[in-house]
């Protein structure tokens, strides 16, 4: 009833307030894509040859299938109209000595570039930007998940403010190495923010994320198709100590697809997370993938 009242007696007013809102939530998405692509940091690194981090994907049924890999983010790369230079190496599995290096224009309206070297053929490839919606390295995480999808691939709605109950996600077989569930977001003031995709007939309609409304890191992100959940993917994340909030980094990324029951889990330890070194910017360099396979 007062919500009607109000809409009768200032009817003028409520369209400005809903566009205030909507630029809230923009704000918050552009902070929490800062986040995930560790912008408060000239570089970052996840593992390395002789200690990686891991992924694993499990099916609901069968044996869990875990690789170990290393990363290693450059945000100061400044040639070629790069943005950045990512670089990511295959230590274990089918993928074993794969290397990727992804190159992240300025102009955020180019396509990023993929250079892959695949050790059977001793060569490497350009490949065009993948689909969003594509899975990376066979994992539940998709392309967009990572690298791809920009605040402006979708609308927001900034939803309300409340506090974040219970644990993250875990997967709960016994799986050799796996972190044990993070309580670490419990009790913190979040944001939820309803993110509606811009592509038609996409695997998600939209999506409700919990965002702490100090570090705008993103706890949970729950995917929904048709008004159902399909999809959730939980973050633990934790701060680098700087004086910007917004420098987090993760522990591990929970993920599970609740329509078929498959699960994705990427972890790594803190001694395995180093970032602001000094390191050669010749790491990040089709060199280094051609030096695979020696």
């Amino acid at each position: 009833m007062r919500g009607r009242l109000l809409s009768v007696l200032f009817p003028v007013l409520l369209p400005a307030v809903a566009a205030a809102e909507g630029d809230e939530a923009r704000r918050i998405a552009s902070n929490v894509w800062f986040v995930n692509h560790f912008m408060a940091v000239e570089n970052v690194s996840y593992g390395s040859r002789r200690d990686p981090f891991h992924v694993a994907n499990l099916q609901a049924k069968g044996k869990a299938k875990a690789y170990a890999l290393e990363r290693h983010l450059n945000n100061a790369w400044k040639e070629g109209g790069l943005r950045a230079r990512d670089l990511v190496i295959f230590r274990s599995g089918k993928l074993r000595g794969t290397g990727i290096l992804v190159d992240i224009p300025r102009d955020t309206k180019r396509p990023l570039g993929f250079s892959i070297w695949l050790p059977a053929l001793r060569k490497v490839r350009r490949h065009t930007e993948p689909d969003q919606g594509d899975a990376w390295g066979g994992s539940l995480f998709t392309y967009g998940d990572i690298y791809l999808r920009r605040p402006e691939d979708e609308r927001h709605e900034l939803l309300g403010e409340e506090t974040f109950e219970g644990c993250l996600g875990m997967v709960e077989r016994e799986l050799k190495g796996a972190p044990p569930a993070s309580c670490v977001p419990r009790g913190r003031p979040v944001w939820r923010l309803r993110s509606h995709t811009r592509f038609e007939n996409w695997w998600y309609d939209y999506r409700e994320t919990l965002v702490d409304r100090e570090t705008f890191a993103d706890y949970r992100s729950v995917y929904y198709k048709d008004g159902k959940p399909v999809k959730v993917i939980d973050k633990d994340w934790r701060s680098m100590g700087l004086e910007d909030g917004r420098g987090q980094y993760w522990l591990y990324w929970y993920g599970k697809d609740l329509r078929d029951g498959r699960e994705g889990l990427a972890w790594a330890g803190r001694e395995q997370i180093r970032w602001n070194r000094e390191v050669n910017p010749k790491l990040w360099s089709l060199a280094t993938l051609r030096r695979l396979s020696r």
